[in-house]
């Protein structure tokens, strides 16, 4: 279950950034998408993957404040 958890979140991320130039609203998707494959990173004990995914979901975060400034 924890693969298929981890496999559907890095594809939804993947998919949101593919679809970011369409609107500012897939950015804050990737951005949730890197927190679903956070979350997947610290329950599957790679910690590591965990905390880069943290640090997209929070560039994320910003790019999409950034454009709501625009």
């Amino acid at each position: 279950m924890l693969t298929a958890y981890g496999a559907c979140a890095v594809t939804f991320m993947m998919v949101m950034y593919a679809l970011e130039a369409r609107g500012r609203g897939f950015v804050l998707a990737f951005a949730a998408g890197c927190l679903l494959s956070s979350s997947y990173g610290f329950l599957a004990g790679t910690w590591p993957f965990g905390v880069v995914e943290a640090i997209w979901a929070v560039v994320a975060l910003r790019r999409y404040l950034a454009l709501s400034g625009s």
